[in-house]
């Protein structure tokens, strides 16, 4: 039926074109550049309608060339006086032209070739670029268009004029921004006001959007700035709209199903457990343990996303969360992105539930064959009442006797494959996905618009914020003499290095070396360690249990240890070569350090010269600790896809929506999903066919975010 619906009754009347028909159809495309379209995404028609230019050129005002200024971009209307070669060093092909008011000299050195054969004496011409003054008035690589009548069309000049995003290959096929209107012009033509519609005319109304075949008119060919910018305005709202839709459909059917675990216990082992601890729960921890157990209670299986900034108490909510599980007679799991971080996961539970007889196991891709196998023979048996891994918990010989809850961890760090794969390994089991990335607003609700999110807005009372500071090469002495203090004091030092060992080809500091360095040059008087990714599981677990236990007095690490590490008497985080992290990144790492009762530091080491990029990232970092306000910054400076990887998540890329940009169009168009959702759970309604069946067609061949059709 989508496809009925994709087609009209005017397909016919224009040769049977259709925003499905293989773009190589079109006139000027062909099999070679299918192929190098279909590179940037470019497959249909209407994937080339949705094509959007990058930006706009505005050449509607015309100028005569009286009053032409040096270095002016102006577009002129002239006839051909005369044309052709001159010769030099380098051959041009010249053609002059001229108004009422004065003569233009037009120069190419490229097209020699095709250029003769375009202009003739006594032509119309209208011609843009930059303008200077080189015996004459003179255009160097003009575009131009040849006026062949009075009925003729500007597509390239004499308008606003779109300049599309293109690759080197692109170019090289004349597929650039000229070749690509040459080849979008006719196909609008040709469909006109038969692109069928994808949204209600009621929606369309009341959000002041314009018609379908409008936008695409608009987009490509506005008449103005100001018509573009709605024409886009309109295509954005539909994505968002449809990526919503998806999720407004996923959360209705989830919530519609009564097939989840009932937990009805939650008192023992949860009470002996808040006796074992040291602290007290912050307001915000009890507040999302409520929101969970009432998740937990009910018949719907919970889909919860808890997000906190670092050191904000994550880790003891899942604790609470999993012994629930435990409780009820279930099995939990618990997975990590990376082994160090489950062994640290596993090492800090291990202590806590042993004293309420609660048997934890580990299950990483590093275990030797005999701690392996012993482990997935505690999970299949239901010995195992609490497990920690990593992704080797998805492998297919991996059996749970009665698994009830899936915790995963820096949840962003996983495809949406795994997930289902963990999921799949219990029936029904409860899930909670957490992350310490914060996540502003806009994205939170595109990536997790199906879930039920708790945030922890509080941070253990007694933490006081960690002191950034920026510097450069100059001041290693003076911080090396700090770190000496500290320790002194009996702190812990973190040095972060990129590199593991040197490179020739990048001047950084490698890990071993800077290791070697401290320990026999810099601090010969402390313990010096080093740890990274290379090293095996049981020598990283060895390093980690030793600085944890204060045996190590600095550790000189990469970037292993921005998750994961919670020493609580560390209290400097010093970073070389700072502006090579991502802002997120750096701000994980300086999580590491500040979670004791002690003043702590973070100090980024950066060497110059600093792109302007790199001069944000450390400025912002330095000005807050708010991790929320820092993945503004460096989402407005990365983009979700690079951040957080969008296309792992299931979700689809977007062609013109700015996820930042597009903010308020995103609730907006939130509003209008959910709304229709909740009024048509299965869209069955007679206005709504339409919406049906362009979902099942976007939807089709991905990785579904809703289960339509």
């Amino acid at each position: 039926m989508a496809e009925r619906l994709s087609l009209s009754r005017g397909d016919s009347a224009r040769g049977g074109l259709h925003l499905g028909t293989a773009v190589q159809y079109l006139k000027g495309v062909g099999p070679r550049r299918a192929a190098l379209l279909k590179a940037v995404g470019v497959e249909t028609v209407e994937d080339l309608l949705s094509y959007i230019p990058r930006r706009y050129l505005d050449r509607s005002s015309v100028t005569p060339i009286a009053k032409l200024k040096s270095n002016d971009q102006a577009t002129v209307v002239g006839k051909v006086e005369t044309f052709g070669f001159q010769k030099g060093k380098t051959p041009r092909f010249v053609v002059i032209l001229s108004d009422e008011s004065g003569f233009l000299n037009c120069i190419w050195f490229h097209g020699l070739e095709y250029l003769p054969k375009v202009f003739h004496v006594g032509d119309t011409v209208v011609v843009s670029g930059p303008v200077t003054f080189y015996r004459g008035k003179t255009m160097t690589h003009p575009e131009f268009e040849v006026l062949s009548g009075s009925d003729h069309e500007l597509i390239h000049t004499g308008r606003v004029v779109p300049l599309y995003p293109s690759t080197a290959d692109l170019k090289r096929a004349r597929l650039g921004s000229r070749g690509l209107r040459r080849i979008i012009k006719p196909a609008l033509d040709r469909l006109g006001s038969d692109i069928p519609e994808t949204i209600s005319s009621a929606i369309l109304e009341r959000n002041g959007l314009m018609a379908r075949w409008e936008a695409f008119q608009n987009v490509h060919f506005p008449d103005n700035i100001a018509a573009a910018k709605e024409a886009r305005r309109r295509m954005a709202f539909e994505e968002l709209f449809y990526l919503e839709l998806s999720l407004a459909l996923r959360r209705s059917r989830r919530r519609q199903r009564a097939d989840g675990i009932v937990f009805q216990k939650a008192n023992s082992l949860i009470s002996r457990l808040l006796e074992e601890l040291s602290f007290q729960l912050t307001p915000a921890q009890k507040r999302v343990l409520h929101e969970i157990r009432a998740d937990m209670k009910s018949k719907r299986q919970m889909n919860r996303l808890l997000q906190g900034d670092v050191g904000s108490g994550k880790t003891v909510v899942a604790l609470i969360t999993m012994l629930i599980a435990v409780e009820n007679g279930y099995q939990a799991t618990l997975m990590a992105p990376t082994e160090i971080l489950a062994e640290q996961h596993y090492l800090t539970l291990q202590n806590l539930l042993n004293k309420l007889g609660v048997q934890v196991t580990l299950l990483v891709g590093g275990m030797k064959k005999l701690p392996r196998e012993k482990a997935m023979l505690f999970i299949e048996n239901g010995q195992a009442q609490v497990v920690i891994g990593t992704h080797a918990l998805i492998q297919e010989k991996v059996n749970f006797d009665r698994l009830g809850l899936v915790v995963i961890d820096e949840q962003h760090r996983f495809g949406v494959v795994q997930r289902a794969a963990l999921r799949r390994k219990g029936v029904c089991p409860d899930v909670l996905v957490m992350t310490a990335t914060p996540i502003p607003r806009s994205l939170a609700m595109t990536l997790y618009g199906d879930l039920d999110v708790s945030v922890l807005d509080q941070l253990p009372p007694g933490r006081m914020p960690v002191k950034t500071r920026w510097c450069d090469e100059r001041k290693r002495e003076e911080i090396y003499r700090f770190l000496d203090e500290q320790m002194h004091q009996g702190r812990q030092v973190y040095v972060i290095c990129p590199l593991v060992e040197q490179s020739e080809k990048l001047d950084l500091k490698a890990a071993k070396e800077m290791a070697q360095r401290l320990t026999e040059e810099v601090f010969p008087q402390w313990r010096v360690a080093l740890l990274h990714g290379r090293m095996p599981s049981a020598q990283k677990e060895k390093v980690m249990r030793a600085f944890s236990q204060h045996q190590i007095d600095l550790l000189v690490s990469t970037t292993v240890v921005e998750v994961g590490m919670d020493v609580s008497n560390a209290s400097v985080m010093f970073v070389e070569h700072a502006e090579r992290y991502g802002l997120s990144q750096l701000h994980q790492l300086r999580g590491r350090v500040g979670r004791g009762k002690h003043q702590a530091y973070c100090i980024l080491l950066a060497s110059y010269p600093l792109s302007e990029e790199a001069r944000l990232r450390l400025r912002s970092l330095c000005d807050t600790n708010d991790g929320f306000r820092i993945a503004e910054v460096d989402l407005s400076m990365r983009g979700p896809g690079e951040i957080f990887g969008t296309r792992q998540h299931g979700l689809p890329e977007l062609k013109v929506a700015d996820i930042i940009g597009d903010a308020d169009l995103l609730r907006v168009a939130r509003q209008e999903a959910f709304d229709m959702v909740e009024k048509d759970p299965q869209l069955r309604g007679s206005e709504q066919t339409r919406v049906r069946c362009t979902l099942q067609k976007r939807y089709r061949s991905k990785m579904e975010l809703a289960d339509v059709g």
